[in-house]
């Protein structure tokens, strides 16, 4: 049986028309490399979904699992005065998902997100399902489309 968050990311994953497949991968996934590695694909294709407090507001940053995000450039390009590493309990509260299964949408409320380009230079990119070990299947341009996120300079 699918975990309920599962089952919930999939719904909205097919109400916002994406065509990717939803991958559960083993519980000692719990990195973009070890997600990569157990994908086939290079960390890059992996778009990791941190969420960011700036100052009690959530900002969500889908970035390459090859880059850092330099939380000083991309506070000043957003024009909030900083981002800080969110706590557990603010993840889950803003997404209703926690640490390490934070999917690009499929949250209580949308969230402003924002997105590396770099994510771009890859024909297939793999994102969070709404569970640490539930992964799915996208093209930079739906994602896009599925999260009405801005690109921007993450590193």
């Amino acid at each position: 049986m699918t975990h309920p968050s599962i089952e919930k990311f999939r719904a909205e994953l097919e109400a916002r028309g994406g065509t990717g497949r939803i991958v559960v991968l083993p519980d000692s996934v719990h990195t973009a490399a070890l997600a990569a590695a157990a994908l086939g694909c290079e960390v890059g294709a992996i778009a990791n979904s941190l969420l960011f407090d700036a100052d009690g507001s959530p900002v969500l940053v889908l970035t390459s699992g090859a880059h850092r995000v330099d939380t000083a450039k991309v506070a000043a390009s957003i024009g909030v005065p900083a981002l800080h590493r969110a706590t557990p309990e603010f993840v889950r509260e803003h997404t209703g998902q926690v640490i390490g299964g934070v999917s690009p949408f499929a949250h209580p409320v949308p969230v402003p997100t924002y997105v590396d380009p770099w994510l771009r230079r890859y024909d297939e990119i793999w994102a969070a399902a709404g569970h640490p070990a539930a992964v799915f299947s996208s093209t930079f341009e739906e994602l896009v489309t599925m999260t009405g996120a801005t690109e921007i300079e993450v590193d």
